[in-house]
């Protein structure tokens, strides 16, 4: 049986490629959720709603993958209580995995772990985060970078952050154009720590966002109407903020990670055999010799079994090796490193499968007359 994107997500927490778009819950710094050739839009310039109340936390917007529409689609940052005291939002990221980009998951946890580098700003300034700290079970807000109104939250204070990031929109880590990053010890220790995905108000936030068309990149070009929004999931009304401009000009084809743009197919590689399209039958050709006719259809037969049951088997192989992954919860470079694995097997399946379909037909076909 498959082990599809989201339960092999749920296998690597201690991250949610969601999608796999359906369930949202995940919760690790190595987790993948997407993987495609494409990369996000830069991120928008917006300014960020006040905060609602006390004990709400900023979780900054993204870009996420709509494979349905074949386009990415903005997630407004949004503010959002946290599940437990002392606990902070690590958000998720986009990188490059070597021929493919990866979304990892944001979670909750006591420490902020890695997320890429990204500048999503309000705090998160590739490292850290400034926004605030939790202090006696309160959470105290930074007014130097967060939007508190200080007539209803008092648990406020003032630093002076200084961000030595250089200022740029870039929306993931690697690949042509992208952050240049890697996780301190700090970060790698809290990816050990315990975590908490996404909780259900995010989910449902995320699932409006997909199904706004407005929020395709396709139609707002890197601009979306709804930026941010002071609550998940209101998308209108007075806590509704709009994207001041895009973060740079959006044109998908040009957006590659790496290498040259290989058509609708190179969008969304193979990572896993179930991946892959149906398998194929073809049709024998009609010799007239009744005989002959069913000894071909029989080979025909008996190949699109044998290839079936080789793809089931890797599967299977592969989805082991996830489990066992996940249970000594390996960082993000060895889970990156077997989906490279993965995809190479798979590719190279693919590959012979195809070839032993093509030199069967061309036995199979009929005699050209001299």
């Amino acid at each position: 049986m498959r082990i599809n994107s989201t339960i092999r997500s749920l296998m690597l927490s201690s991250l949610s490629l969601t999608l796999v778009m359906l369930a949202l819950s995940a919760a690790s710094f190595g987790q993948f959720r997407v993987a495609i050739r494409i990369g996000p839009p830069a991120l928008p310039v917006y300014e960020q709603p006040v905060c609602p109340g006390d004990g709400y936390l900023w979780t900054p917007g993204y870009w996420y993958w709509d494979d349905d529409a074949s386009d990415y689609y903005w997630v407004p940052g949004t503010w959002v209580l946290a599940p437990e005291v002392g606990f902070l939002w690590t958000p998720g990221w986009w990188g490059w995995g070597g021929d493919a980009f990866l979304f990892h998951a944001g979670y909750w946890g006591p420490t902020i772990g890695f997320y890429g580098g990204i500048n999503y700003g309000f705090g998160y300034f590739g490292v850290g985060f400034a926004g605030g700290r939790w202090d006696n079970g309160h959470f105290f807000y930074n007014r130097a970078v967060m939007n508190v109104n200080v007539t209803d939250i008092h648990n406020v204070y003032n630093e002076t952050v200084v961000n030595n990031t250089t200022i740029n929109r870039v929306s993931y880590n690697g690949g042509n154009g992208g952050i240049n990053a890697r996780p301190t010890p700090q970060e790698e220790a809290a990816e050990h720590e315990r975590h908490i995905p996404a909780v259900a108000a995010q989910n449902e936030h995320v699932q409006s966002a997909r199904g706004n068309p407005e929020l395709r990149a396709s139609v707002n070009h890197g601009r979306p109407a709804i930026a941010a929004t002071e609550k998940p999931g209101e998308f209108s009304g007075h806590g509704v903020v709009q994207a001041r401009e895009a973060g740079a000009p959006y044109r998908a084809e040009e957006n590659r990670g790496g290498g040259e743009p290989r058509g609708d197919a190179a969008a969304r590689p193979a990572i896993h055999p179930n991946d892959l399209p149906a398998a194929e039958r073809f049709t024998p050709p009609n010799t007239g010799d009744a005989n002959r006719d069913k000894k071909y259809q029989q080979q025909q037969e008996k190949l699109f079994q044998k290839q079936n049951q080789e793809r089931q088997q890797l599967q299977q192989k592969q989805d082991q090796e996830h489990q066992q992954l996940a249970q000594r919860k390996a960082d993000q470079g060895k889970t990156q490193q077997l989906e490279q694995k993965h995809q190479q097997q798979t590719q190279q399946l693919q590959q012979r499968h195809t070839a032993e379909r093509q030199s069967l037909q061309s036995r199979q076909a009929p005699a050209r007359p001299r």
